[in-house]
């Protein structure tokens, strides 16, 4: 995707940080795929400040969410605030909500996932027995007959790919998801995975906790209004 209005998107704003609200189709950093047109790319070009913030390639990104994932994402605009943030993740002090719709009608309104999971080379992760655990929590929004059914997922930890994978785990693969997926399941007619990244909390460095949300994009509302059809 080219041309990412970023300013447009920017959920909320201080001297220290920016809350972006990312489209689905753009990376968030570049990698030997994807060259440029990241959202990397458009951070440094508004504001070039932010440039050797944090890691190489990646200015002042301390989270991501993958390519088809829409969504908020945090960005540092300073290397203190990005050691802060850095911190807040790593002792899940951050917390993270998406709206997930799955295949099929869940046998509990909510739970708990906690399986293990390990990055496979640069794309995929995969299920495993020895890596960190993996904690995701589910509960059940609404269901579309008994082929779909909407979900608030919160993660505790932010493994590679976590919430796609432990939902195909339990039988519930994500919704127009590509790469997880059940053969056996009719693929709905989706460009990308139905996850969204609506809700996070936090406290800032200022030391006040604030919590931000986004909407339901157009093309997910639209899928969903047409699954009311069927």
């Amino acid at each position: 995707m080219k041309n990412f209005e970023l300013k447009r998107n920017i959920v909320f704003e201080n001297n220290d940080l920016l809350i972006i609200n990312k489209l689905a189709g753009i990376v968030v950093h570049p990698d030997k795929k994807y060259k440029d047109n990241t959202l990397a790319d458009y951070v440094v070009q508004e504001y070039p400040e932010i440039k050797n913030v944090g890691q190489s390639g990646r200015p002042g990104i301390v989270h991501r969410l993958d390519k088809d994932t829409s969504g908020l994402i945090i960005v540092a605009k300073n290397q203190k605030t990005f050691d802060y943030l850095k911190d807040l993740f790593k002792e899940r002090k951050i917390e993270k909500r998406y709206y997930a719709l799955v295949y099929g009608i869940m046998k509990e309104k909510s739970g708990i996932i906690t399986y293990s999971l390990e990055k496979r080379g640069k794309v995929r992760a995969k299920l495993s027995s020895t890596s960190r655990p993996a904690v995701t929590r589910y509960k059940v929004i609404k269901e579309y007959g008994e082929e779909f059914t909407l979900l608030d997922v919160t993660i505790e930890t932010g493994r590679t790919h976590q919430i796609r994978v432990h939902l195909t785990k339990i039988g519930h693969p994500i919704v127009g998801d590509k790469m997880y997926k059940f053969k056996r399941v009719r693929q709905a007619d989706l460009n990308r995975q139905f996850l969204h990244a609506y809700f996070l909390k936090f406290r800032l460095p200022s030391g006040q906790t604030h919590e931000f949300r986004t909407k339901l994009p157009e093309d997910l509302k639209e899928f969903l209004h047409e699954l009311k059809q069927i």
